[in-house]
This record gives C-alpha cells, sequence and structure tokens, in this order.
C-alpha cells in the first residue's frame, strides 16, 4: 500500500515555488520538501487544508492511493 503525493505536479502547474507555498501555508520548506517527497508519515487535516486553499485544489489532486 502506497499513498503517491503530486504535490510537486500541482506546484507546477500553478507557477508557484514551494518557498512560497511554505510561506503561504505557515510551514518549514524542510517539512514541506519532506511531505513532497513522500517521506512523510503523517500530515495534519490543518496542513492538508492550508495547502488546498492556497492551492485551489481538492486533496485527491495532492494525494492518490496506490494498493
Amino acid at each position: 500500500m502506497a499513498i503517491i503525493v503530486h504535490l510537486d505536479k500541482v506546484l507546477a502547474n500553478r507557477n508557484i515555488k514551494s518557498k512560497e507555498l511554505a510561506e503561504i501555508i505557515g510551514i518549514t520548506e524542510a517539512n514541506l520538501s519532506i511531505l513532497k517527497s513522500g517521506k512523510a508519515r503523517a500530515i495534519r487535516f490543518s496542513t492538508l487544508e492550508a495547502i488546498c486553499k492556497a492551492l485551489a485544489c481538492q486533496p485527491a489532486d495532492i494525494l492518490e492511493y496506490c494498493p
């Protein structure tokens, strides 16, 4: 079971840099990098909500489940 993170793709489509998103949602660039790489073991709903609000997207645009 794997969760695939497509945050890089969404950022590229919206011409937003990781640094910019990190500032908008209030997390460190290091934590955002961990999330983007798929190495995060968890994500807070408040962080996911902030990302979706900043990028005007749905959670399914960022996360994908692959059995």
